[in-house]
């Protein structure tokens, strides 16, 4: 992949989003997905998930919702493992193959695993973000999404800033790279061009300490015609720059091929707020990292 043009640069800031052929080699591709392999293969299904069969139905529910969420709210520094629905039977035993039962793994891949490391502050990746004029980019978060054969859930439409406020907006760019062929078939991403222009209408805050659910929104998503839609797919190795505010979706994937993917956002941290109402917050054992180091 050859450094940015002025041309694609402005495809993204005219668009909100820039596909990139050849980001990674289709071994880099590998051995990412090798590695992860070996994670998946590890883990420790997370307590929540083995809540025992209780005859409760609504008690077992809160518990599995509130184990989810604390285990969610608290993963920004950590990895962590989170599943497609109905992977496990009433005794939190899988009824799908292991390695098939995992919607996505985040948060701190980029932190923890040297080869997710590697990649996010490759030298491809910070010329770049230089080229599109970050001074002083920090990682935020990284996540591994596995897009399952068949029961690969669909993303509804949404914007990153309203989970990652920043102020001022646009200070967000995800990079969102295909470790496999991601097609119309397999759950490619959609995109809204230029929906990045028209700010946002909901965020994802933190309730008040001590109150349930632990999250909440304000505001609510706009409808969008999807007719604006355009898909995008995008070979292994080819990457997308997301901007933070562009309206972006990925239907489920029907098809028997998976949909690997590493995507890892970046904020400019130059004269930003982070919102401390943001779910994730950076912690003394992770400060938001610099990506130039």
């Amino acid at each position: 992949m050859d450094v940015l043009t002025d041309q694609d640069v402005q495809k993204y800031r005219d668009e909100g989003y820039l596909v990139l052929d050849g980001l990674l080699s289709p071994e880099e591709c590998d051995a990412l997905r090798d590695r992860m392999s070996e994670i998946t293969e590890q883990m420790d299904v997370p307590e929540h998930c083995r809540t025992q069969f209780s005859t409760d139905h609504d008690e077992q529910l809160k518990k599995q919702i509130q184990g989810n969420a604390d285990y969610f709210i608290t993963s920004g520094d950590k990895i962590r493992f989170f599943f497609e629905k109905g992977v496990f039977d009433d005794k939190g035993e899988f009824i799908v193959p292991k390695e098939h039962s995992l919607n996505k793994i985040g948060h701190a891949l980029h932190a923890y695993e040297p080869l997710f490391k590697a990649v996010t502050h490759s030298p491809k990746v910070q010329s770049l973000v230089k080229k599109l004029g970050l001074i002083y980019p920090v990682i935020l978060q990284s996540m591994y999404i596995f897009k399952q054969p068949g029961i690969g859930g669909e993303v509804t439409p949404h914007q990153d800033a309203t989970f990652l406020y920043t102020q001022p907006l646009g200070r967000v760019i995800g990079v969102w790279i295909a470790l496999e062929d991601a097609t119309l078939e397999n759950g490619c991403l959609w995109f809204i061009p230029g929906s990045h222009n028209d700010g946002i209408t909901r965020q994802m805050v933190r309730t008040p300490k001590g109150t349930f659910p632990l999250t909440d929104f304000i505001g609510r998503e706009k409808i969008h015609d999807d007719k604006l839609f355009i898909p995008v797919p995008v070979k292994k190795g080819g990457a997308v720059l997301i901007h933070g505010e562009v309206v972006h979706r990925s239907a489920a994937n029907t098809s028997d091929a998976s949909r690997h993917v590493y995507t890892f956002h970046i904020m400019e941290s130059q004269n930003t707020i982070w919102s401390p109402e943001n779910w994730l917050q950076p912690t003394e054992e992770l400060p938001f990292p610099s990506l130039y180091t």
